[in-house]
């Protein structure tokens, strides 16, 4: 396994991390992935661990607290080997203190966590969403008591927007409040919106990326072609209005190039869409999840070799969509791109 710092903090996570959103499976969105009992979860745990992948991902809406449960108990007896990540801030509940990043939620979602997780400590902790209700002091001032009491070690958010992230950075750095050192983000060949902002803001602030979602909302694993129907059994018949939209012909042009690179490499279709994102600037982790162990055996194949240019240059290709206001005119108009050199890797600017 590689293994990589997480943003510019000095914490190393490995290349790929697990998603545990597939353990335990209640409710309709966030349970809809799978439905991981602890034993079956421990055994997913003993081949991550086996292969080098040490950091879990897991949140408190995943199944109701559910997943961090199960979680904490497929870790039993051997928590000193893995990094722990959970992230808090999406309703729990309809009451008015059920949802957002104030104090008094944050305490309660991080004392709850720890006690699902039957752990002492999370090691990276993640706001689930932007909080425009509470002040960006009152959110980091908490989360600089909950390290000072040792019950977190590093901080992140997810799902931030650039102005988001800026103004939670400024704030960080003007009071001496621990700095966000990943950003949990949307990312995957049929869905580079990443880059266009958040992308430069990581390079330039050193915040790493910890992608989810990596195969596009499960669109990327090779069941779905051209002119096929959606295969049974797929998530996507229940969860496909939740997850980011893609247009069916930026998704079969992906696919396409991917069938054609898997043949040449000899490497399945989800290989080579997660050895892409591997390589691409930023990237601290790509979670990936899997519901049984041949389906993790084959995302971890994604590592230990690397596509050619050619390759990724095609992948880039059948990829690109136009960049929204004000990103276009950094890729088309030569003034703006001289201003601003395309990031090595990633789209220009």
């Amino acid at each position: 396994m590689e293994y990589r710092q997480l943003g510019a903090s000095g914490l190393k996570v490995p290349a790929l991390s697990f998603g545990a959103g597939t353990f335990a499976g209640k409710g309709e969105l966030f349970g809809a992935w799978g439905d991981t009992d602890v034993a079956q979860a421990r055994r997913l745990v003993d081949i991550c661990l086996d292969a080098g992948v040490t950091m879990f991902d897991t949140a408190d809406v995943y199944s109701d607290g559910a997943s961090e449960e199960v979680l904490g108990q497929a870790l039993k007896g051997r928590r000193d080997r893995a990094l722990i990540s959970t992230k808090a801030g999406l309703p729990m509940g309809d009451g008015p203190g059920d949802a957002g990043t104030s104090r008094h939620r944050l305490i309660r979602s991080v004392d709850d966590a720890l006690r699902r997780l039957g752990t002492g400590h999370i090691d990276l902790f993640q706001l689930h969403a932007f909080d425009a209700a509470t002040p960006v002091e009152e959110v980091l001032s908490t989360l600089d008591d909950l390290v000072r009491a040792g019950k977190l070690r590093y901080v992140g958010v997810s799902n931030f927007s650039g102005w988001h992230l800026m103004k939670s950075l400024a704030t960080a750095e003007r009071y001496g409040y621990p700095r966000y050192v990943a950003h949990q983000v949307y990312y995957s060949l049929v869905g580079r919106d990443y880059e266009w902002e958040l992308m430069p803001l990581g390079r330039d602030q050193g915040v790493g990326a910890v992608v989810w979602s990596p195969l596009g909302w499960g669109r990327l694993t090779g069941r779905i072609r051209r002119g096929q129907p959606l295969p049974e059994g797929s998530r996507l018949h229940r969860t496909a209005a939740f997850g980011p939209p893609v247009a069916d012909e930026l998704l079969y042009a992906v696919v396409d190039a991917l069938d054609g690179i898997a043949e040449e490499t000899g490497r399945s279709v989800p290989q080579v869409a997660l050895n892409w994102l591997l390589r691409r600037p930023t990237v601290s982790s790509v979670i990936v999840g899997a519901r049984d162990e041949s389906q993790l055996q084959e995302n971890l194949g994604a590592i230990g070799w690397e596509l050619t240019p050619d390759q990724v240059a095609r992948l880039d290709a059948a990829s690109v969509t136009t960049a929204a206001y004000p990103y276009f005119p950094y890729r088309r108009q030569e003034g703006f791109a001289r201003l601003n050199p395309p990031i090595a890797g990633g789209m220009e600017f």
